[in-house]
């Protein structure tokens, strides 16, 4: 909530937007949009009654008192959104207020809107009351159905201009919706000093509006840009914009918030010189997220939506997914995804592949291809993170420094707390890396700063996440994950293990040589750590319970009793259960 969508005027003369296909979760807060053309935009970010979360994963806290609708079937045919577009239309029918060009807030305050709270929501958010003294408003550059992005003059300065998202109380009909707003200006408080996010100013609020200032973007849309090159990108020039988005990208996930809504309408430029930074905008789905939790709000718009999303157990992954959606637009200009209905678009997610038979795939090189296809693993666990992404040979350049990732401290942590038989595993798989798959492992190892004798500890981990630590990293509890390295305080750790914990066998198996790694490292596997194992034993090295004994007996072999080629694998992959932490409802 809280979020304005927009569209430039150009934009929105070339194409038409269309009602949302939105589907929500129990308790969760959905937008997902749809368009008949090529480009969707418009959204509602209504909270809406929805299809119910699997029981292992809880909402978001602010999104906990949205009613509950059980329903057999996600998407129902023939449009899983036909009732809520029907809700969502007559949500729109009342247009907003004007705010934009007097230089005084206004705002219309109806009977006519939502029905009447039992009890009266508190909206004084504690900001600052003196917008009107320090700024005044000028034309307006989008509008949304919580209300508008105007331009405006800071008076003191005399003509600096500024952004600023007015969002209108009277439409804040709900605790979620207020609390949506505090997010969100949390989220852009935390995450304004890096170079491709937009920059956060001022927060203030009268008795009508709040009002966020930022910083104003005149460069236009990525989207813009796009089309002015007649719908999609050189190569080289995509490059160019995919470093700036997966930096960006890559910071967030560090401090542990999820965009959960990146598309090209969302990247401005700063200025319309060609080489402009790129800024990532539009928080107001963005929520916080610890390293080992879940969402299940389905949120998001329909062409870039991750298929973990629909299946309501996601997270940064969503985002990464996004990216390769965005990534194939500028390399193609036509989305890799597509149906004519909601519904269609979603099966379409979770089935399809992404085609590159077309013209100009013929003429893209086949690292691009291979970056898309890692992006757009359908399995989460597969894909590259943002920070992965950056050492992938299409982008790949030494001489660039790379960003922290958080996903090695949850590898090192699952690999600390794992059994020795696992981590004998683990050390196996590690001496089948290639030199292409250690630039990502050698850099975030150098990341941490290893002692003069090439060693790691739990100080250096501590280190550097806080070196990297902002507000939102506080907010989202990210350095919880610290308590989990401790182990790492009584001892260190080399290169050579950390090869070892900071692998993914999910995100190997996606290579193509994964069957060639696989098999040399059971052979280094069967000289250092293979040995003897019972049916119990090994169901209990994984977790299962003796109902599921029938499951591990193929897994040795029955001339020596030690683990065979496929119990190896399972042992380096596990179970495929998705446990996770989940947060606890408020």
């Amino acid at each position: 909530m809280g979020q304005c969508y927009f569209k430039s005027s150009a934009a929105e003369n070339e194409h038409d937007d269309s009602d949302v296909a939105a589907t929500a979760a129990a308790g969760a807060h959905s937008a997902l949009s749809s368009s008949d053309n090529i480009w969707p935009s418009a959204r509602c970010p209504d909270t809406l009654p929805g299809s119910p979360a699997p029981p292992e994963v809880t909402p978001s806290p602010a999104r906990t008192s949205t009613p509950r609708r059980l329903s057999r079937l996600l998407f129902s045919p023939p449009s899983p959104a036909k009732h809520i577009k029907s809700a969502i239309a007559r949500r729109l029918r009342r247009p907003a207020a004007p705010v934009c060009g007097s230089g005084v807030a206004q705002d219309e305050v109806s009977g006519g809107g939502a029905p009447e709270a039992k009890q009266p929501l508190d909206k004084n958010f504690g900001y600052d009351r003196s917008f009107a003294a320090k700024y005044e408003l000028d034309k307006e550059v989008g509008r949304g159905h919580f209300g508008q992005v105007c331009s405006a003059r800071i008076k003191r300065t005399r003509g600096s201009m500024v952004a600023v998202k007015v969002i209108h109380k009277a439409k804040m009909t709900t605790a979620v919706s207020i609390d949506d707003v505090r997010r969100e200006v949390k989220i852009l408080k935390g995450l304004s000093h890096h170079e491709n996010l937009v920059r956060f100013y001022d927060v203030c609020e009268d008795a009508l509006n709040v009002y966020i200032v930022m910083e104003l973007c005149e460069g236009g849309e990525l989207l813009e840009r796009m089309l002015s090159r007649g719908g999609s990108y050189t190569e080289e020039d995509a490059k160019g914009v995919v470093l700036q988005i997966l930096n960006a990208v890559a910071f967030c996930h560090l401090q542990g918030v999820v965009h959960r809504d990146l598309k090209p309408e969302n990247f401005l430029f700063t200025t319309r010189d060609e080489t402009a930074p790129l800024k990532i905008i539009d928080f107001g789905l963005s929520d916080f997220i610890r390293p080992d939790e879940k969402l299940n709000d389905i949120v998001g718009s329909a062409y870039y939506v991750a298929p973990e999303v629909l299946h309501r157990s996601y997270s940064t992954e969503a985002d990464i997914w996004s990216v390769g959606v965005i990534t194939y637009i500028l390399l193609c200009g036509s989305r890799p995804f597509w149906g004519q209905t909601e519904s269609g678009i979603f099966r379409s997610v979770l089935t399809a592949a992404p085609s590159f038979d077309d013209s100009p795939w013929a003429s893209v090189s086949l690292e691009a291809k291979d970056f898309i296809r890692r992006l757009l693993d359908k399995d989460y666990r597969k894909r590259m993170t943002a920070a992965q992404a950056l050492t992938h040979p299409w982008l790949r350049d030494g001489r660039r420094q790379l960003p922290l990732d958080i996903f090695i401290f949850k590898l090192v942590k699952s690999y600390l707390h794992a059994s020795p038989f696992k981590r004998a595993a683990l050390k196996a798989l590690s001496k089948t890396l290639t030199e292409k798959e250690l630039v990502y492992i050698r850099s975030q190892f150098n990341l941490l700063e290893p002692d003069r004798d090439g060693f790691i500890s739990f100080a250096n981990f501590r280190t550097a996440l806080l070196r990297n630590a902002t507000d939102a990293m506080n907010n989202s509890k990210v350095l919880d994950i610290l308590l989990a390295l401790e182990p790492l305080s009584h001892r260190a750790m080399d290169f050579e293990e950390f090869c070892a914990a900071a692998i993914s066998p999910y995100q190997l198996e996606a290579l193509e040589n994964w069957e060639q790694m696989s098999n040399q490292a059971f052979q280094y596997f069967e000289e250092k750590g293979n040995r003897v194992i019972s049916t119990e034993e090994l169901a209990q090295e994984m977790n299962l319970t003796p109902m599921a004994y029938h499951m591990v007996r193929d897994w040795t072999r029955l001339s020596d009793g030690k683990l065979n080629f496929l119990g190896y694998t399972k042992i380096l992959h596990g179970v495929t259960i998705r446990n996770s932490h989940v947060r606890q409802q408020p």
